[in-house]
C-alpha cells in the first residue's frame, strides 16, 4: 500500500469542503493508495513526469506515484479547467 502525501494546496482545498465531500475525497485518496491505477484514472496528456488524474463526485484529483508514495498535488472541481490551469502554473 502506498503512503499518501498531500500538498499544502490539497490540504487547504479539503479543509474548505463540506464534511461529506471531504470524506468522499479522502476515501478516494485512500482507495488510490491501495489501487493506484483504477479504471477511472487517466494519464495526463503532456505530462512527462507521469501525472495521473482520478475523479470523485464533482472533484478531480491530480496525483503522481513516486516510489512508495502517492503524491496528491491538486484537487479541484471536475467540470471546469481551473485545476488544469493551476497544475500548469506549478
Amino acid at each position: 500500500m502506498l503512503k499518501p502525501i498531500l500538498s499544502k494546496n490539497s490540504v487547504a482545498f479539503l479543509a474548505k469542503r463540506p464534511p461529506k465531500h471531504a470524506r468522499q475525497i479522502t476515501g478516494k485518496i485512500i482507495g488510490l493508495c491501495e489501487e493506484p491505477h483504477p479504471p477511472d484514472s487517466k494519464l495526463l496528456h503532456g505530462s512527462p513526469e507521469g501525472y495521473l488524474r482520478a475523479d470523485v463526485g464533482e472533484y478531480r484529483i491530480i496525483y503522481l506515484i513516486e516510489g512508495d508514495n502517492l503524491e496528491v498535488h491538486l484537487i479541484g472541481k471536475r467540470n471546469d479547467d481551473e485545476v488544469y490551469r493551476r497544475f500548469a502554473r506549478r
